[in-house]
């Protein structure tokens, strides 16, 4: 049997995160500055490279101040979990495939809806807009002898 995880490549994968997270050049998750430059690679993750802010004296990597930050599992491991996300496999399917603990898992699809939800822009609306009436079903609106009715079969004293 194949494993997925063995197709994607972890370089692909930290390349990836920073062109979508710095499409104009990498910049300082502490200040800001663009006054960055190489520092070397992780240690155990050579694909994870690592900065220094000359605005703040502070050092970085592709994964500080991300959802992926201090993670036990491989940035390659959350990126098939994501993917399996979109394909909507439930959390015991996506388990399965990763082969990992169940529990595991639904804390990294928590961890990723939340970060998905917190990073969508607002709803700006734009030119004429046009909202139509909704007919809600709330019970016995305007008929309170149903309401009683109700009630009362249900054993219930008014």
């Amino acid at each position: 049997m194949i494993n997925i995880r063995d197709l994607i490549d972890d370089a692909k994968c930290f390349q990836t995160v920073r062109e979508m997270r710095w499409p104009n050049g990498v910049t300082c998750p502490h200040c800001d500055s663009a006054s960055v430059v190489k520092d070397g690679r992780d240690d155990t993750q050579t694909e994870r490279q690592r900065y220094l802010c000359h605005g703040c004296q502070k050092r970085f990597d592709d994964l500080t101040g991300t959802i992926f930050a201090g993670r036990h599992e491989s940035l390659r491991t959350w990126i098939v979990c994501l993917y399996f996300m979109g394909l909507n496999l439930s959390t015991l399917q996506i388990a399965r495939e990763l082969d990992m603990n169940r529990g595991d898992v639904q804390a990294m699809v928590q961890q990723l809806r939340q970060g998905i939800v917190e990073r969508r822009p607002a709803v700006v609306l734009e030119g004429e807009v046009e909202c139509d009436e909704v007919y809600v079903v709330a019970g016995h609106k305007g008929n309170p002898d149903a309401v009683q009715k109700k009630g009362e079969s249900a054993g219930v004293d008014a």
